[in-house]
C-alpha cells in the first residue's frame, strides 16, 4: 500500500512522474541506508520494542504526507524529505518474521517451506494491498490513502510483535563478533549485486504499472496490474515450496534471476492491458523464489548471530534496485514510455546475474548442507 499511496499522491500533487518517481526513490534510499542498523536494532532490543518504535515513527511521516499533499503551493523538497522519514523509519517486518519462523522450524526441507509460506502470504498483502489503497484513492483521494496506509503500518505491526513468537526473540544485547557481519561473509555481497537486478525489475514494474494504466485513462486499473504482478510472484512462490530441486542454490539463484530478466523483455512489447497485465504476472512468477532463493543463501553462509541482518540485507539489496530503477524509470517513461523502462531493465538484469559466487555456492543444495542450531540466534 505505501509505496503506491506515496507515489499516486505525489504524482496527484505535482503533476508529474518524474518528482513522483524521485519521491519513491528517496523512500527506498533512505529504506536501503538505514535497514542495518535497523536490523541491529531488532536484534539487539528485542522484536517488541524495536519494531513498535520504528512504526510508529513511519506512520508520523505518512501522516505528514498526507496533510502536505491536501494543501497547495507546497515545495517539492518537502514531498523529498518525509518520503525520506518514512524510509528511515520503515519497521522491517520481513527480517523479524523470518527469524520467527527460524525459531520455529529445523533447517532444510521444513525451513525451505516455511519461508516459502512467508513469501506467499507476503506476496498476497501485495495482491490486495495496492486493490484497496488504488480504491480508497480512487473513491476519496491521494491523502486519505496515506492516512489509511499509516493506519496499516501501526496496527499491523502492533498485531505481530504481541504475539507469543515474536515477543520471545528479546533480542542479544549486542553481542556477537564483527567477523559474522554478512558483508564480511565470502560471496555474500556478490549475491546481494544479483539480486539487485531482482530489485531494478520490481521497481520498473511498480512506476510502469500506473503510467501503463494512465495512459489508456485507466488509473484504476493500476492496482489490478500491480496485483497480477504480486499473483505472479505468490504463486511462484507457492510452486517453488513444493518442488523438490535438485541444482545447486547457486544454480538456482542465476536461473531465476535470468528468467525475470527475460521476462521484462518479453512484456516490454506488449501494448494492450489485457497482455501487460499477464506479463507482469510472468515476471512476478520469478520474484518470490529469487528471494526465497536468497535467504536460504542468507541461512546457509552468515553466522547465527547475524542472521537478522542478512537477512535484511537480502531486502536491502532489492530495495536499493529498486529505488534506483524507480528514479530512472520515471524519466524515462515521462520521456520514452514505460516499454522501454522495462525493457532497459531486463537487459540490466541479466548482466547483473552472471555476478554470482557460482563457485562457491555450486554444491549447497539447501541451510540444511551446512547450517548450525536454528535456534541458536535468538
Amino acid at each position: 500500500m505505501g509505496g503506491l499511496a506515496l507515489l499516486l499522491a505525489v504524482q496527484g500533487s505535482t503533476g508529474s512522474y518524474t518528482q513522483a518517481g524521485f519521491a519513491t526513490a528517496v523512500f527506498g534510499i533512505a529504506n536501503v541506508i538505514a535497514a542495518p542498523w535497523r536490523a541491529r536494532a531488532v536484534d539487539r532490543f528485542g522484536q517488541r520494542i524495536a519494531l513498535t518504535t520504528m512504526a510508529s515513527g513511519q506512520a508520523s511521516g505518512f501522516i505528514a504526507l498526507a496533510l502536505i499533499t491536501e494543501g497547495e503551493g507546497v515545495a517539492p523538497m518537502w514531498f523529498l524529505v518525509l518520503s525520506a522519514v518514512v524510509g528511515l523509519t520503515a519497521p522491517p517486518l520481513g527480517a523479524a518474521m523470518r527469524m520467527v519462523w527460524a525459531s520455529l522450524t529445523t533447517a532444510g526441507d521444513q525451513r525451505t517451506k516455511a519461508f516459502s509460506i512467508d513469501a506467499v502470504c507476503e506476496e498476497l498483502l501485495f495482491v490486495g494491498g495496492p486493490v484497496i489503497i488504488t480504491s480508497v484513492i480512487v473513491a476519496s483521494s491521494p491523502s486519505t490513502g496515506l492516512w489509511v496506509t499509516a493506519a496499516a503500518v501501526v496496527f499491523g505491526t502492533a498485531a505481530m510483535t504481541s504475539s507469543a513468537s515474536s515477543g520471545a526473540l528479546r533480542g542479544t544485547g549486542g553481542s556477537g563478533a564483527r567477523g559474522d557481519r554478512p558483508l564480511r561473509q565470502p560471496g555474500f555481497a556478490r549475491v546481494l549485486i544479483v539480486l539487485s537486478g531482482v530489485g531494478g525489475v520490481l521497481g520498473v514494474a511498480e512506476i510502469a504499472a500506473p503510467a501503463v494504466a494512465a495512459q489508456r485513462d485507466a488509473v484504476a486499473a493500476s492496482g489490478w496490474l500491480l496485483a497480477a504482478f504480486a499473483g505472479g510472484s505468490a504463486l511462484g512462490g507457492l510452486l517453488y515450496g513444493q518442488l523438490n530441486l535438485k541444482a545447486g542454490i547457486g544454480k538456482r539463484l542465476f536461473a531465476l534471476c535470468v528468467s525475470m530478466g527475460l521476462a521484462a523483455v518479453f512484456v516490454s512489447q506488449l501494448d494492450t492491458l489485457a497482455l501487460f497485465a499477464a506479463g507482469l504476472a510472468l515476471v512476478g512468477l520469478f520474484l518470490a523464489p529469487s528471494l526465497i532463493t536468497g535467504y536460504l543463501i542468507a541461512d546457509t553462509i552468515v553466522p547465527d548471530t547475524s542472521r537478522t541482518e542478512a537477512s535484511t540485507w537480502i531486502n536491502t539489496s532489492v530495495n536499493l534496485g529498486a529505488s534506483l530503477a524507480s528514479a530512472a524509470a520515471g524519466f524515462v517513461i515521462d520521456r520514452s514510455g514505460a516499454g522501454l523502462a522495462l525493457l532497459l531493465m531486463g537487459a540490466i538484469a541479466l548482466t547483473l546475474a552472471s555476478a554470482g559466487p557460482f563457485t562457491r555456492l555450486h554444491k549447497i543444495k539447501s541451510p540444511a548442507d551446512h547450517a548450525p542450531d536454528p535456534c541458536e540466534h535468538v
